[in-house]
């Protein structure tokens, strides 16, 4: 279907000056109607307002795409509206709208408003094609314009055939331990760089909210090749017998052309069930690396346990915060001071749920790097194990060894039940496993784990306690620096969970610096894209902004984009700034308690004032590095 079929010139309108955007709006809807394709007006109305509620449709660049769906529209359409005055459309970039286009589509599977939408917005990204529209003299000279575009400009169907003209037959998985950020951004990656590619891709994503556009049985089965692109556990025996290219999250982002260009080729090992195998030359490596291994292992479990985490930990502080309003702390005892956080009921309900969310963080850790290493039959020997380290002096040391030691037990456990008859090998994941397994763990931890990583542990916490001044200082650098280096890989999540460890030992001003060095590089590169608009391109300016909200949220993945284009200006920029964040937050001795939240847990900050000063400096630190750095944008 061409965009002419749909714009009729009754619903063209070259020289509009509506005042508001409901103005706006209504013109465009009367437009519409003035087409003879809306059948009720009213409800046709309330549909495209209802829409606009919903998310801006202006979309930037002085463009906007309203667009409504419902029984009230008899037929697809399309009105247009060139306003050279521009109008106020709380557009993305916040620059006035020169240039509208709203759809209308009937309630229908075939979902024509969305094909229309993306074929239109595909055109509108090309400068000249709008300038032309702006600048046409009269209705038919637009139509021509539209026309002439829509030739030039192939079907989505034909975009995503190869060069051959079969459609290629690739799958995709996206995963990171968190699940904000990653797991989506890579989906992006590989999706564009599938349709540059011209072929066609399917991409499951499992992130915070789960499995979503699961692959299916007969999709996998017709595959030619799957693209797994993880840092956390993805269910792989699905995939036995096909062409896997098994790599990094990160890869992705920023590799999404080459692991596209090698699925084309089928160039990865055919994944065998039960195996490791990652025997493809051009995986191995990174990839393939035991490190690596260790690293998803230990990803698998810190994913699991976040929610527990954040949950607990907030709630914690919430409960802390609701004591601190209420009670006078110079007013009470010695006795009262030590269960401070359970002394108004309320503060003692949440402490209370928080306190058993916080108490699970260990055995789960613990549990779900187990059941990375050996799958479900780990699960219960690292709960054991965690659970031990827990309650005893090892803590979290003790829970992450727990957890890698339970797995190999399990490991070295199945290789022994292997020589077993058939009958009894039957029992061993039910019996044998769980009975000597846990036993084994049980004795690991007493004799060796609890004696060695809870000396460790309490060195380590006492040393914590006890530093400060400079070493202090220099050590809430580090932890804002690291949170910086590779904004969600190992080195942020070293020093992430380095900060959660630290508020389970009481140490909460550790925390405070790591949240604060993680906020700065999304806070920076915002404020840098409106600084700065000769250092970044228009793609990079327009979501820009974007990057306050992921900053202040404490998701850092935001910068990503950005390092990734750009790393030797735009890295030392960010850790720079999160660094002198991270080590002002503890000259002002600021602690936190909660181990999310960015700026919605700023009232449970210790010395909540200066926190902000300190993440406002380093923001500025890091947005005039980036614009005495980076280079003008080609």
């Amino acid at each position: 279907m061409r965009i002419t079929d749909l714009l009729d010139k009754r619903s063209v309108m070259l020289y509009a000056a509506p005042s508001d955007k409901k103005q706006t709006l209504e013109q465009a809807i009367s437009l519409m109607v003035q087409s003879g394709k809306i059948a009720d007006e009213e409800a046709y109305r309330q549909q495209v307002f209802a829409r606009e509620e919903e998310s801006t449709t202006g979309i930037g660049e002085g463009i906007a795409i309203p667009h409504g769906k419902c029984d009230a529209v008899t037929r697809p359409g399309l009105a247009a509206m060139v306003i050279p005055g521009g109008v106020d459309f709380d557009s993305l970039d916040g620059e006035p709208v020169t240039l509208l286009f709203l759809i209308a589509a009937p309630n229908t599977k075939d979902n024509v408003h969305l094909d229309v939408l993306s074929k239109l917005s595909m055109m509108l990204m090309d400068e000249e094609f709008t300038a032309k529209l702006r600048s046409a003299k009269s209705v038919d000279e637009f139509m021509q314009i539209v026309d002439a575009a829509d030739s030039e400009r192939v079907s989505i169907d034909e975009q995503l055939q190869t060069k051959d003209g079969a459609a290629s037959k690739i799958l995709a998985v996206t995963s990171c331990p968190t699940g904000i950020a990653h797991t989506y951004m890579a989906a992006e990656g590989l999706e564009k760089a599938a349709a540059k590619a011209g072929c066609r891709i399917k991409i499951e994503t499992r992130g915070s909210g789960g499995a979503k556009n699961v692959l299916t049985d007969q999709e996998i089965a017709d595959a030619d090749c799957i693209i797994v692109a993880a840092d956390a556990k993805v269910p792989m025996e699905r995939f036995d017998g096909k062409h896997v290219i098994e790599c990094q999250v990160s890869d992705g982002i920023s590799k999404a052309e080459e692991l596209i260009d090698r699925a084309l080729k089928q160039d990865a090992p055919i994944y065998k069930s039960g195996t490791h195998t990652e025997s493809s030359k051009a995986t191995q490596g990174k990839s393939g690396s035991m490190a690596h291994k260790i690293y998803m292992q230990l990803m698998n479990g810190v994913s699991h346990m976040l929610p527990f985490v954040v949950g607990g930990g907030i709630l914690i502080a919430l409960a802390f915060l609701i004591d601190g309003q209420c009670v006078d702390i110079n007013l009470l005892s010695e006795a009262e001071r030590a269960n401070f956080g359970t002394i108004t009921p309320v503060a003692a309900f949440l402490k209370g749920i928080g306190g058993v969310s916080f108490g699970l963080m260990l055995p789960v850790l613990a549990g779900f790097i187990a059941e990375a290493i050996a799958d479900r039959p780990g699960l219960a020997l690292g709960f054991v194990g965690g659970m031990i380290a827990a309650n005893g002096k090892s803590g979290f040391l003790g829970a992450l060894a727990a957890g890698f030691f339970a797995g190999y037990i399990i490991l070295l456990l199945k290789k022994v039940c292997d020589k077993l008859p058939e009958s009894l090998e039957k029992l061993a994941p039910v019996l044998f496993y769980p009975v000597f397994g846990i036993l084994l763990m049980g004795g690991a931890m007493n004799f060796v784990i609890e004696p060695v990583m809870g000396a460790i542990n309490t060195a380590l916490n006492s040393g914590l306690a006890s530093m400060s001044g400079s070493s202090k200082i220099l050590l809430g650098f580090i932890l804002g620096g690291m949170m910086s280096v590779d904004m969600g890989g190992p080195f942020n999540k070293a020093a992430y969970v380095f900060g959660t460890a630290s508020i389970a030992a009481g140490n909460y001003d550790i925390m405070a610096a790591v949240m604060i060095g993680g906020m700065v590089p999304p806070c920076a590169i915002a404020l840098a894209t409106l600084l700065f608009k000769d250092k970044f391109t228009k793609e990079e300016r327009q979501s820009g902004p974007v990057n306050f909200i992921m900053g202040l949220a404490f998701i850092t993945e935001g910068a990503i984009p950005y390092a990734a284009s750009d790393p030797l200006h735009v890295l030392p920029a960010c850790i720079i700034g999160a660094g002198i964040s991270g080590a002002l937050s503890e000259v002002f001795q600021c602690t936190l308690m909660a181990p999310h939240g960015g700026i919605f847990v700023f009232p449970v900050v210790g010395n909540a004032m200066m926190y902000l000063v300190a993440l406002v400096i380093g923001t500025i630190v890091s947005t005039a590095l980036l614009g005495l750095l980076k280079k003008k944008a080609a």
